[in-house]
């Protein structure tokens, strides 16, 4: 089981206030922050924003994402809009997303800095 996860930004500053409105959508808060680093969760830090000032644009879609738990398909939209709203690009609009076990309900969005972060949440059973 992963216990949190982080990625870079270029401006520390703009990334806490994107990911504050953002991530407030899927129940998380900012619960840390020190000059080059902020951490965001529940309980406790699982998602890190980690300054690097000297980070250079990768490739359009380097493979990799992170993906954050909604309690609902409206939060799903809601994270959605505020990352679009706060200058975030959609990678993937709200819907149905057909997965290896099951189908869940996800949206994509870049973030300022081109990383990819997806909200998902599971149907109830």
């Amino acid at each position: 089981m992963i216990d949190h996860a982080s990625i870079p930004v270029r401006d520390l500053a703009a990334a806490v206030r994107f990911y504050t409105r953002v991530l407030t959508q899927l129940g998380y808060a900012k619960l840390v922050e020190r000059p080059d680093t902020a951490g965001f969760g529940k309980r406790y830090p699982e998602f890190w924003l980690n300054l690097r000032a000297d980070l250079v644009p990768g490739p359009v879609n380097p493979g990799a994402h992170v993906a954050l738990r909604a309690v609902s398909e409206e939060a799903v939209r809601a994270f959605h809009a505020a990352a679009l709203e706060m200058g975030g690009l959609s990678d993937g609009e709200p819907g149905p997303r057909p997965a290896a076990m099951t189908t869940y309900y996800g949206a994509f969005i870049r973030d300022l800095d081109g990383n990819k972060i997806e909200a998902v949440s599971f149907p109830r059973s």
